[in-house]
């Protein structure tokens, strides 16, 4: 289980919902409001990712509560990103606490975050290994569910699959094989966001011209709207990149946002 929240559009900071907000993700490490009987505290260790002006992913992961770490603030307080995803941990019992196990996973295009647990692991999700080079199983980050999810949502992305498609079809492949698991997916890249709420919480807020998806609501703010079991939040940024007046440029920055359904009726365990 974790607590995590993904931000898309035009740059900002992550201080705020990471670190200042009334119910920021730090706060959410220590008094999480709905853990959905998956703990009660977040402090197997915490993730940051975002893109920076190079288009590049940049990573800062520990296997410490986020509460620790004094210099998270200085570290993200020169950060302006169009694109940033975070988390924190309440590692599966028997599952591996370190670094290497803590969202966000990442590869040049995109970081990755599961929120939730997959029953019966790993026995009941091996065939969604088989589809997956063994070179690319024996470079496994940490043997934990979410660590599997991630190469095998890679490995679908690498060979083109549309990111919300191959999102949906993941949450399925999933529940198929391990009925009752709890799916919820941040799939952050430089110009798209897909967050999945699959037996857990979601919340989506238009925040400018960007959006903000989060476990839980960052503050009470009214335009934080829940995302309803089995439905898929979808943000595309459309930047252009192009000059011209500040009509045309707030027009050529929007971040579009769509609710998708995820599809097909949940596996009964």
């Amino acid at each position: 289980m974790c607590r995590h929240l993904a931000y898309l559009g035009p740059p900002m900071s992550p201080v705020d919902p990471i670190l200042h907000a009334p119910h920021s993700l730090l706060v959410q490490s220590y008094a999480p409001k709905d853990m959905r009987d998956g703990g009660t505290v977040n402090a197997d260790g915490f993730g940051i990712g975002w893109f920076g002006d190079d288009g590049q992913p940049t990573r800062y992961r520990c296997s410490y509560p986020l509460w620790s770490d004094s210099a998270m603030g200085r570290l993200l307080e020169p950060v302006r990103a169009g694109a940033f995803l975070a988390a924190v941990r309440s590692g599966t019992p028997g599952m591996l606490v370190a670094e290497a196990a803590c969202a966000p996973f990442a590869d040049e295009d995109w970081l990755f975050s599961h929120n939730g647990v997959v029953p019966g692991w790993p026995e009941s999700v091996a065939g969604l290994a088989e589809a997956v080079p063994v070179v690319e199983l024996l470079r496994m980050e940490a043997p934990t569910d979410s660590a599997l999810l991630w190469l095998v949502l890679r490995h679908a992305l690498d060979a083109g699959a549309d990111p919300v498609e191959a999102l949906a079809e993941l949450t399925h492949r999933v529940e198929a094989a391990a009925p009752g698991s709890r799916l919820n997916f941040l799939l952050v890249g430089r110009k798209t966001l897909v967050a999945t709420a699959w037996t857990h919480a979601l919340s989506v807020r238009r925040l400018g011209e960007g959006v903000l998806v989060a476990s839980e609501p960052c503050d009470d703010h009214p335009d934080w709207h829940s995302v309803a079991d089995g439905e898929s939040v979808v943000a595309r940024h459309a930047h252009s990149g192009q000059e011209g007046t500040a009509d045309v440029a707030a027009a050529a920055s929007k971040t579009t946002i769509e609710i998708v359904p995820l599809g097909k009726e949940r596996s009964r365990a």
